[in-house]
């Protein structure tokens, strides 16, 4: 997979091409990217924008960091589950 743009560099060329001096696919040719990448970043931006719906790199960010919070926290609730369960048994220490 190729190395992802930085993201001031994205941002310039969405940018450009917004201004509409020349057409997209010129406008590609000359950043040397590809038409359909600056599709999506055009698309990606509105997304940023609030101009089109979508999740945002922010939300997608924290969702990211949601799922892996919950995945963490039942892993530790099946834990104690298990430890309930075999204390229920009558398996306390000292007896």
């Amino acid at each position: 997979m190729p190395k992802p743009y930085p993201r001031e560099f994205r941002d310039d060329v969405v940018a450009v091409a917004r201004r509409g001096e020349a057409p997209l696919k010129q406008v590609a040719k000359d950043f040397g990217i590809s038409e359909s990448c600056l599709a999506h970043w055009l698309r990606a931006a509105d997304v940023e924008n609030g101009a089109r719906p979508g999740v945002t790199c922010e939300e997608s960010a924290e969702l990211r960091e949601l799922r892996k919070r919950n995945r963490l926290l039942e892993q530790e609730n099946e834990v104690l589950r298990q430890a309930a369960a075999y204390l229920a048994q009558g398996n306390l220490p000292g007896k």
